[in-house]
């Protein structure tokens, strides 16, 4: 190792548990790669985001970040990806996302969205590393660049792929010194919605069709969303419809105005 090397991973490590973490491991990576933002947060099913490093370089307005953290995150493709245990390593967003998410209201919403361009109003490329720390609770570490500086190569996601076990240990024990908690906390849920859909949906649709306008906030066309639920198309659009029905709705920008205006409310 290089004395250089092992400079900046000393300032790593003597980071790990304070809040300059997350800037120091920025620091090392730019050594030998570019990104214009990154963000760490962890992830636990119903409860609330908590962000452990804001490298948005005030990029992203506090309000937003606030509307993201008490639950524009249940739409986040990582989040998703954690609390359904989805496989640990470094992923790019487009690999998780669902097949209609970047035309869904989240992706384009700077209201709730910290990923959201102000120059270009279009998703960025992100690509993080998900760290699981028990079942449906993880971190993330992302690192994003504007639409004009390129996607990460094949080249950059091999060399970031290489410090996956780096990354795992650092983080997990940050996580273990500042967050104890999360580790000792061993409550299973086992529910498919969490409180902010119910509140948004209570009353007013059966179990299945708060599932199914969940899973069309979070970016599902209707044949991902019958493929999931292993029911025919025609039987997802009649959900669909009785959704819209009930809610006085009639698209799904509206409803994702609902939560959003439920967000706005909550806080």
């Amino acid at each position: 190792m290089k004395a250089e090397d092992a400079a900046t991973l000393s300032t790593v490590i003597a980071a790990i548990g304070s809040d300059h973490l997350g800037a120091a491991i920025d620091d090392a990576l730019r050594r030998s790669l570019s990104f214009d933002m990154s963000c760490c947060y962890l992830f636990r099913f119903n409860h609330n985001a908590v962000l452990l490093h804001n490298g948005y370089n005030a990029h992203v307005s506090e309000k937003t970040l606030d509307a993201y953290r008490r639950g524009g995150y249940l739409l986040d493709p990582f989040y998703v990806a954690c609390v359904n245990e989805h496989p640990a390593g470094l992923w790019r967003m487009s690999e998780l996302a669902p097949d209609s998410f970047y035309s869904s209201g989240f992706s384009i919403s700077k209201d709730i969205h910290p990923c959201v361009s102000s120059e270009h109003g279009a998703l960025i490329e992100e690509v993080g590393f998900i760290i699981p720390i028990r079942p449906q609770v993880a971190l993330v570490y992302s690192l994003m660049r504007n639409l004009e500086s390129g996607a990460f190569s094949a080249e950059e996601m091999q060399a970031l792929s290489n410090l996956e076990a780096l990354f795992g240990s650092v983080l997990t024990l940050h996580c273990q010194i500042r967050h104890s908690d999360c580790f000792s906390d061993t409550r299973a849920s086992g529910a498919r919605l969490e409180d902010a859909f119910v509140d948004i949906l209570q009353g007013q649709l059966t179990e299945t069709q708060r599932y199914i306008a969940k899973l069309i906030l979070q970016g599902h066309s209707t044949a991902s969303i019958a493929a999931l639920l292993k029911i025919s198309e025609g039987t997802v659009k009649v959900h669909r419809h009785n959704i819209y029905q009930r809610l006085n709705i009639s698209s799904n920008a509206e409803l994702f105005r609902l939560f959003i205006d439920y967000l706005a409310g909550s806080g």
